[in-house]
């Protein structure tokens, strides 16, 4: 099961594993105060993508689209969230005050489209 949050909100038990998205750190959350299990940059969109987004409602969907070509360049770590979602629950973390339109909930769903596949090849 693969989940959304906000780094900023408190964990709770069933967050499982919990992997920070973003390229950047979180504005003004110190590294010692965040409960992330991992950090893993790589899976966010590339610098280019993220300014030009700049979470505006109106782009999301084609910044999905691009998103998810730079994904599926990043297969080994896209495997490994996979992963750790067979083995239980893992909470993707981001930093954007946007709650609909980020990074985290376009991989969520990306992840979720790679599971769905996967169910029906099997």
């Amino acid at each position: 099961m693969v989940k959304v949050k906000r780094v900023y909100e408190p964990p709770s038990r069933d967050d499982g594993k919990r992997i920070l998205i973003d390229r950047l750190w979180p504005r003004g959350l110190k590294k010692t105060d965040a409960v992330a299990d991992e950090w893993m940059k790589e899976l966010a969109p590339s610098a280019k993508l993220r300014i030009w987004f700049a979470h505006d409602p109106g782009k999301y969907s084609e910044f999905k689209k691009r998103f998810f070509r730079e994904l599926a360049e990043k297969k080994d770590q896209v495997d490994e969230i996979m992963t750790f979602a067979n083995r239980g629950t893992v909470t993707l973390l981001y930093g954007s005050k946007e709650e609909r339109y980020n990074n985290a909930a376009a991989l969520k769903e990306y992840l979720e489209g790679k599971t769905a596949i996967r169910k029906k090849a099997a």
